[in-house]
């Protein structure tokens, strides 16, 4: 357990000793920003429409819409987001030469692999934190309900811990950083468009392609359902991007 406290202590001082981390924060501190500013603008703009042709006496769960599509676009800003965390895990590791010397020490694969992705988590839950500011003015000018804005925080962190672990196996397989984050959004984008496939599919590949899709188990999510088949989706994602990161390192140890 110390030698895994250690290895996320040494991740998160290089990011943070790194332009990296303040970049990707201002970044999607900006980003969020900007979205929840243009999509309240416009739910507030239809509602007056609205108004204004009589049909102002429905109530509207403002809060609810605003956080919603505030979700569905963040969704799509971490696949820009992810694999800047992921690209110099192991990558840089490899370009430096410090692969060998960290695979050698007696901390183990294992515990290489678990420090460095709980930093990204870390950062990664950083990031999240840092984004609930933007949304604070829903808090202190309404009451909207806090459980659906909390499972959306769920889905949204489960979602980026699953891409976290694929671009940790990606990184692997390089010491190029940008290769790295190329791949690793290509696979992203590839998870997460291919809903769109199955609708020119029928029976057992439909349903096949639709559960791959990382996008499709993130919606119940921001709606506020909590389904646990989702949670083992992402946990189970999560878990065979570790599990090949490991067997990564394991062929790495053995060839060196």
């Amino acid at each position: 357990m110390q030698n895994i406290l250690a290895i996320w202590q040494r991740e998160m001082k290089s990011y943070f000793a790194s332009p990296i981390a303040y970049v990707v924060l201002t970044v999607f501190l900006f980003l969020s920003g900007f979205f929840f500013f243009s999509i309240l603008s416009s739910v507030v703009q239809a509602i007056m429409m609205q108004s204004q042709f009589g049909q102002g006496s429905q109530a509207y769960d403002v809060p609810g819409i605003v956080t919603r599509a505030l979700f569905q676009t963040t969704s799509v800003v971490l696949l820009f987001i992810v694999p800047m965390l992921s690209m110099g895990l192991f990558s840089e590791e490899r370009k430096r030469g410090t692969i060998e010397l960290l695979l050698t020490t007696p901390v183990g694969n294992l515990q290489a692999l678990l420090g460095k992705y709980l930093a990204s988590l870390t950062f990664l839950l950083i990031l999240f934190v840092a984004s609930a500011i933007t949304i604070s003015p829903l808090f202190i000018y309404g009451q909207p309900d806090w459980k659906p804005i909390l499972s959306g925080y769920l889905g949204m962190f489960l979602y980026g811990a699953a891409l976290l672990a694929m671009g940790l196996f990606i990184s692997t397989l390089t010491e190029n950083q940008i290769v790295a984050v190329v791949i690793t959004f290509g696979v992203s984008l590839v998870l997460w468009l291919i809903e769109s496939l199955s609708g020119s599919t029928v029976g057992v590949a439909k349903n096949v392609i639709s559960y791959l899709s990382v996008i499709g188990h993130l919606e119940d999510f921001i709606k506020g359902v909590l389904d646990t088949s989702h949670v083992i989706y992402y946990v189970t994602f999560a878990f065979v991007g570790l599990f090949l990161t490991y067997r990564s390192l394991e062929s790495m140890r053995w060839k060196g």
